[in-house]
């Protein structure tokens, strides 16, 4: 049934408007209600007309008195549906087809963002380009999405405004308002232009100096976010985990003959010698963004990683507020681990020491379940190892392991892959909650 239907959705596009969810049958049957109830007005003015005599013109031409009553019934009800389904698709077309995705009928648009308003809540907690790239995929499941941003970023672009104009760094703000965002949008790609030369300019992309300019131009950061959002149209939200100016500290050794040295700086510490044994937030009692504290409670899933581990994904841990947070909320919570080690961070590490690195620094089991990539082929760049899947995990832990390597760049995630597991995972759980 449902597939003829579909069919004759695609046949006769106007069809499409009577799929269920799109919220659109009430308010046609309302219409329909009002237009019956002026027609009888109208019906009963010209009633008393006829009945008083008044009317200038042949009163059976007027009223159709040559055609029996059940055939003037079928003549004027269809020529009424077949006015008010015109009127209607023409008025929808002549209203929605500016806000329409090019090349998709406005039906198509309105169904996936109803659906997509029906999606489960998701909070994702990282930085650094992992976590746009799981944004990227999630986009396209549900719209009810939260990205917590580590603001620890002291590099490159962000790093120079941080230091020259005391703003949050703005950089992984950027990256994870563009990829939720339409990727075929100027305004995106324009968001996303990077400056190769100009005095004071080189360097910069034009979204951080955006979102600098739009914290001055509203007084604060969290309100150039919201406006930022605005203007891209994004599905979702991106905040901080805090609005607290904090720098991340690395303590490292060496060797195991020497002593541990500490680093400064979250662009420091993967470029100095040794290994990393402990991370942390300097002031490390900042609070939490209240927001980022309400999306974790009310979340369906929370979801730690994809990304460089000791300066993306654990220094949001690091905040007490938003681990605090995680521990207490009830959805599922699954850490993603990188698909190849990162060299000055995570070199050598397997599955299992990512796991026990990110339990150092936050409670143990605080993310019971483990997604990692079991497709480790392809050429990988210089320095980079697969994360190895042995040694098995202990028994406080679920780990899913799928495909979801990229095809031309293995050494990340496949957005859509990993989005399609998270969502089965999701599911899986929800439907064994329900039994």
């Amino acid at each position: 049934m449902r597939h003829t239907f579909d069919q004759l959705s695609r046949r006769f596009q106007w069809l499409g408007w009577l799929r269920i969810g799109l919220g659109i049958k009430r308010w046609v049957l309302l219409l329909l209600i009002g237009i019956v109830g002026l027609g009888l007005g109208i019906a009963f003015a010209l009633v008393e007309i006829y009945r008083g005599g008044a009317m200038p013109l042949p009163l059976d031409l007027i009223t159709l008195q040559f055609f029996p009553r059940w055939a003037r019934a079928l003549l004027l009800g269809g020529i009424g549906l077949g006015a008010i389904a015109l009127s209607l698709a023409r008025l929808s077309k002549a209203l929605l087809s500016p806000f329409a995705a090019r090349g998709r009928p406005i039906v198509e648009v309105v169904a996936e963002h109803r659906r997509k308003q029906r999606g489960p809540r998701v909070v994702a907690i990282g930085g650094g380009t992992g976590l746009s790239t799981l944004l990227r995929g999630l986009k396209h499941h549900t719209s009810n999405i939260t990205a917590i941003v580590t603001v620890a970023d002291d590099g490159g672009s962000s790093g120079r405004l941080r230091r020259s104009l005391g703003v949050l760094p703005p950089g992984d703000f950027r990256n994870c308002l563009a990829a939720l965002a339409d990727d075929e949008s100027l305004i995106t790609n324009l968001f996303q232009y990077r400056f190769g030369s100009g005095d004071g300019l080189e360097g910069h992309s034009f979204g951080n100096l955006f979102i600098t300019a739009m914290a001055e131009v509203t007084g604060s950061f969290e309100k150039a976010l919201l406006e930022s959002s605005r203007v891209l149209a994004i599905q979702g939200r991106v905040i901080p985990a805090t609005l607290h100016d904090v720098t991340l500290v690395a303590d490292l050794r060496p060797d195991d003959s020497a002593s541990a040295y500490r680093v400064r700086g979250e662009s420091a510490i993967p470029t100095a010698p040794g290994a990393i044994e402990r991370v942390a937030l300097q002031p490390d009692d900042a609070p939490a963004f209240p927001d980022a504290v309400h999306a974790i409670l009310a979340a369906d899933l929370i979801v730690a990683g994809p990304g460089s581990l000791y300066t993306s994904v654990i220094p949001n841990l690091l905040v007490r507020d938003v681990a605090a947070a995680v521990r207490a909320s009830r959805a599922i919570k699954v850490y993603v681990c990188n698909t190849a080690t990162q060299p000055g961070e995570t070199g050598g590490y397997t599955v299992l020491e990512h796991i026990r690195a990110l339990e150092a620094h936050a409670d143990q089991g605080l993310f019971p379940a483990v997604i990692a990539n079991d497709k480790q082929t392809g050429k990988l760049l210089p320095n980079l190892q697969w994360v190895r899947l042995d040694p098995p995990l202990n028994g406080g832990h679920r780990l899913i392991t799928a495909d979801l390597s990229d095809e031309d760049n293995p050494w990340r995630h496949d957005p859509a892959k990993l989005a399609a597991a998270l969502m089965k995972l999701l599911e899986e759980n929800l439907v064994a909650s329900q039994k």
